[in-house]
């Protein structure tokens, strides 16, 4: 339990009626000797591990530090530095979130941060480069959606880390969420009859203009958003529809080609009266082809969508899943009851490390992709948020490009 400020520098004792006494040491930490034992036991098993943040932005602030600040993890992984080029950004975020070492540059962090593991929350198009300098260094890593942009970069980094014995847990951890679990299921039990088709994907709307964090005054809350819409890594493919694609593979198994048609629809966008010129592709769809005539539409778009959320729609000669609903009734998943009693943001509440400190922070289930990666280090519990079925994502995305822009199908090399 951690001790208002007012308490902290205090080192006393206390001993509450029927209660064992308790101390409070200069750190603000109550200790009673069950949970120190406790705590010690879990030490003996585990270490502490300590993560470098790379990007003080967006995601990090409205999830990453939020979640790895609260007192519950502090014993498997520590929020030991962060680094972010915005002048006074980092800083701040230390300041905010007690991290212990701050820096503007990535590569004085690596070199100078205390830190087993490092979390990429930077622009996707500096996923890659980060990543490698990562694993050079002899640093676990967990990256943050898109891990990268090209499949022979995902390749490198997976040789690396191979070789140099090192983790590599690359976001979106869909298969994670229970309802995509079920629903996979129920398509291999037969419930939907012979599978036919499938759908997913997602719009960009206004979104990243308008979120809350961009719209203050200080360094953690004047964020841009404008390498949203540029090359390397900008676009809905690698930063929304990337959801929906690791759920569809997750349900579906690997995927054996690609068509595509794909450009920019919106080629300027405003942000606080200033205007962003926009080159990467904006409105892309894609056909997918998953062998024996099972075919699936992916879309990233300007605007407008067809599916739930980030969820996919399945479409059977006996029946059709859309959202959380088969045949227009919703269908049970482990765990759907205390999804629904905490509303739309439920279905991120019963991922296996979120429990109830975690659950209303938001970005929840960044949180818990970071926290596979942590279980991994310290348990040598594999986690099924891999590297290799984000790299198949990857190709589906990069090769769709190349499809739109040489008119011919692209096949797949890649499984997961």
């Amino acid at each position: 339990m951690l001790l208002p400020d007012r308490f902290r520098g205090v080192s006393r004792c206390f001993r509450p009626r029927g209660a064992t006494e308790t101390c409070l040491p200069r750190d603000g930490v109550v200790k009673t000797p069950n949970l120190v034992r406790a705590a010690e036991g879990r030490l003996a098993m585990a270490k502490i591990v300590r993560l470098g943040v790379a990007g003080a932005g967006s995601i990090s602030v409205r999830g990453i530090l939020p979640h790895l600040a609260l007192a519950d993890v502090q014993d498997r992984v520590r929020l030991q530095a962060v680094c972010d080029p915005v002048p006074g950004r980092a800083a701040a975020a230390s300041e905010k979130w007690n991290i212990t070492q701050h820096f503007t540059s990535y590569e004085e962090m690596l070199a100078h941060g205390d830190i087993d593991a490092v979390t990429i929350a930077s622009p996707i198009g500096a996923h890659y480069e980060q990543g490698r300098q990562a694993l050079a260094a002899g640093k676990h890593l967990h990256f943050n959606k898109t891990m990268t942009t090209t499949v022979d970069e995902a390749d490198d980094l997976i040789e690396t880390a191979r070789a140099k014995n090192l983790r590599i847990v690359a976001s979106p951890g869909e298969m994670l969420r229970p309802h995509n679990q079920r629903i996979r299921e129920l398509i291999q039990e037969g419930a939907l009859g012979t599978l036919a088709w499938a759908a997913c994907g997602a719009a960009f709307g206004t979104y990243h203009e308008n979120e809350k964090v961009r719209q203050g005054t200080d360094v953690l809350s004047n964020i841009d958003p404008s390498w949203y819409y540029r090359k390397p890594g900008g676009g809905p493919l690698y930063d929304m529809t990337v959801y929906a694609l690791h759920g569809l593979t997750g349900v579906l198994g690997s995927a054996k080609r690609v068509s595509a048609m794909s450009g920019t629809r919106i080629p300027t966008r405003e942000f606080r009266g200033q205007q962003v010129a926009c080159d990467a592709d904006d409105n892309t769809l894609i056909s997918i082809d998953f062998g024996n005539a099972i075919f699936a539409l992916a879309y990233g778009t300007a605007a407008g969508r067809v599916t739930e959320g980030f969820m996919g729609s399945y479409f059977g000669t006996g029946g059709t899943i859309t959202g959380l609903t088969m045949n227009g009734t919703p269908f049970d998943y482990p765990g759907r009851d205390v999804a629904d009693s905490y509303g739309p943001s439920g279905r991120q509440f019963i991922l296996p490390h979120v429990t109830e400190p975690h659950r209303g922070i938001g970005e929840e289930h960044v949180y818990e992709d970071i926290m596979q990666l942590v279980d991994w280090i310290n348990e040598g519990k594999p986690s099924i948020v891999t590297a290799e079925h984000a790299r198949h994502v990857i190709e589906i995305i990069e090769s769709a490009y190349r499809a739109a822009e040489t008119g011919q199908t692209q096949n797949l090399r890649t499984t997961f």
